[in-house]
């Protein structure tokens, strides 16, 4: 990232991490952390599976979590049973630093029905809001569709932008709560943002683990110039 201030890490679970996990092998989530270096602080993004080795690789760093950011309420983003899986995710975390957690209004109370940590734990922003860091800020870009509270985390020219863009592809809108029409109306604001802008998305489903913005629309099938019927047309779940 250009700022140097500025902490970013990117993990690939069943990989980097919870490497013996069979099911983060095969699910493939990304995990982030996005600080401050001068204050030694980090917010970490989708905290699942390997949660104690998430914190450990930010104390190695020199880095401590004073926080979580949530792209969605699904468990191997925030940990809950999935397909009679346990996946380790805020549960754990909050068992062992006191930090807040931050997820789109609207993703509440589903984060605590998968979680059960109390919606007490969870803040809930609109659209546009910042969440400090440090002296740093993360803007929360709240983007429908593959959940109803889906949302995306921008920091100097980065974006995090969970399971609503992946480098090819998007989320699904078959699983409850997912909205086709909602999903194309985000996809349009986010191919609207700086071409130079950085998606890493939430899941390593391309052979890259990150590209800029720009090749992102010229490549991506859903990021296709379609009207808004056309793109349900193709992308909704027959």
């Amino acid at each position: 990232m250009a700022d140097d201030r500025l902490y970013f890490r990117q993990w690939l679970a069943g990989r980097d991490f919870a490497a013996d996990d069979a099911v983060a092998r095969q699910m493939v989530n990304f995990a982030y952390a996005i600080g401050d270096r001068a204050t030694g602080e980090a917010l970490l993004v989708d905290p699942a599976y390997g949660v104690g080795e998430l914190l450990g690789a930010l104390a190695s760093d020199g880095m401590r979590c004073a926080g979580a950011l949530v792209t969605h309420h699904h468990p191997d983003h925030v940990g809950g049973r999935l397909a009679g899986w346990d996946i380790e995710g805020l549960a754990a975390l909050l068992e062992q630093v006191d930090v807040p957690v931050h997820a789109a209004a609207a993703e509440v109370g589903l984060i605590d029905a998968w979680t059960g940590i109390g919606e007490r734990a969870i803040v809930g922003h609109d659209s546009g809001d910042r969440i400090a860091v440090g002296a740093l800020e993360v803007e929360l870009l709240h983007t429908p569709g593959h959940t109803p509270g889906s949302c995306c985390f921008a920091v100097d020219g980065a974006l995090v932008s969970g399971d609503t863009l992946f480098l090819e592809g998007c989320g699904r809108t078959d699983l409850p709560g997912g909205d086709p029409g909602a999903l194309y109306d985000s996809l349009r604001r986010l191919a609207a943002l700086p071409a130079s802008t950085v998606v890493f998305p939430g899941h390593r489903y391309s052979e890259e683990a990150a590209a800029p913005m720009g090749e992102v629309a010229t490549r991506n099938v859903a990021m296709r110039p379609l009207t808004r019927e056309q793109w349900i047309g193709l992308f909704a779940p027959s």
